[in-house]
């Protein structure tokens, strides 16, 4: 009978757990009673939620003045800073009247007014294949030429289609761009960007110059941007240069059936009492390129706007400052495919680095998802247990528990890795 109960092991099972109990209080006891364990701890669980704000919070008040005296002139630098680009904004200006009368013969020699000159159309490529290639062709074309004299009225006029082609290269504009748009952006001749008068606030203006055609009366379409450069006062250390903040485009006068911007759809009404169905047509906006001219407004009575209203007027701004910055400075590069295939491989660049910043910011997420304050107090009281369950001549030693490095130290490699 007394073997069948301990070899059941309840009775002894008991005794043994009470003692381990006991062993595990008293060891766990003589360790938070240590006052070096308690400082290294302590030490460990400072470094572990260290954060820059909860340092500053130590400081004393004499060091914390002086930092915001470092804030103050850090604020008088953001708007200095803001004085540069307003000067930067007065040189942009300065040289768009330099490039004027450049763009202005790109103007002729697209729409075909001026045919350039030998010397002005000469252009000598880096590759002498490429060159004798053009030059076999040149040849064919003058034969051609002498030999087709009488279809000369065939020839093209200046470069056919050369800003909706633009529009059809670039992702950005093409999304934009529906079938039923591409007819009107055939007759597009010319996009210009005008800077604000000096003294004025900032801001620039898109001007797209059309030929006569059967869509609109309007030969000029606007798009303006108005634009901030000086620190905001809630938060000034915010600033980073001029920012469009809002944009008006302008009317468009439609000729009658042509408005792409709208669409005429047809619906059924049943009366109610006499049960008769009539037809009714109603028009409802549409996709368009030409919505371009009709922005969203950045709203400027302290109302946010909503989340989809968000990205559409930051996509505007986006579009308004590619043409500005690429677009018209280097439309011939665009219309060519280089200047695409030269973002193209400094956007490959960027999502590279992107990667690589993801992924250190991955490891750093895991390193801090592991080191929390509890994990510490966590590997603390599973190494108590641990001692615990060894042999008697083991589980308390003769030498403080803060004497032996090595379980301390481990901790800090498990929290490290």
């Amino acid at each position: 009978m007394a073997e069948n109960s301990l070899s059941d092991g309840s009775p002894a099972d008991s005794v043994e757990a009470a003692k381990n109990a006991s062993s595990t209080e008293k060891l766990t006891d003589q360790v938070m009673q240590n006052p070096q364990v308690l400082a290294a701890l302590q030490e460990r669980l400072d470094n572990v939620s260290h954060t820059p704000s909860s340092y500053i919070e130590t400081l004393p008040k004499a060091v914390k003045r002086r930092i915001n005296a470092l804030k103050q002139l850090q604020v008088r630098c953001a708007h200095i800073e803001a004085k540069f680009y307003e000067e930067v904004h007065d040189l942009e200006r300065k040289y768009a009247a330099l490039y004027q009368p450049l763009f202005d013969k790109r103007r002729e020699f697209i729409t075909g007014d001026v045919e350039p000159t030998d010397a002005e159309s000469a252009w000598h490529s880096e590759n002498e294949e490429e060159d004798k290639l053009a030059g076999d062709m040149k040849n064919k074309v003058v034969i051609a030429e002498k030999e087709a004299a009488t279809a000369e009225e065939l020839t093209p006029k200046g470069i056919p289609e050369f800003w909706f082609t633009i529009f059809r290269n670039v992702d950005m504009l093409s999304e934009l761009v529906q079938e039923y748009d591409e007819p009107i952006l055939k007759h597009l001749q010319d996009i210009k960007v005008k800077f604000s008068d000096p003294g004025q606030p900032m801001s620039f203006v898109l001007e797209f110059h059309f030929e006569p055609n059967d869509y609109f009366t309007n030969p000029v379409l606007t798009k303006t941007y108005k634009m901030k450069s000086e620190p905001d006062k809630a938060d000034p250390f915010s600033f980073e240069g001029p920012e469009i903040v809002d944009c008006d485009g302008c009317t468009i006068d439609w000729k009658k059936g042509k408005n792409v911007t709208v669409k005429t759809i047809k619906k059924k009404q049943k009366h109610k009492g006499r049960g008769t169905v009539r037809t009714i047509t109603k028009q409802v906006p549409n996709e368009s390129f030409f919505n371009f001219f009709s922005p969203l407004k950045a709203s400027g009575d302290g109302e946010s706007l909503d989340e989809d209203s968000e990205f559409t007027l930051a996509s505007d701004f986006e579009i308004g400052h590619f043409f500005r910055e690429r677009i018209v400075p280097r439309a011939v590069l665009y219309f060519t495919g280089e200047a695409i295939e030269d973002d193209d491989n400094f956007e490959e660049g960027e999502e590279g680095e992107e990667e690589e910043l993801e992924g250190d910011e991955e490891g750093e997420e895991e390193d801090d998802a592991e080191v929390n304050p509890k994990s510490l107090l966590s590997l603390l009281v599973s190494l108590v247990l641990k001692r615990a369950s060894l042999p008697d001549d083991h589980v308390i030693s003769k030498k403080p528990f803060g004497h032996q490095p090595l379980a301390l130290s481990g901790c800090g490699e498990k929290l490290q890795k």
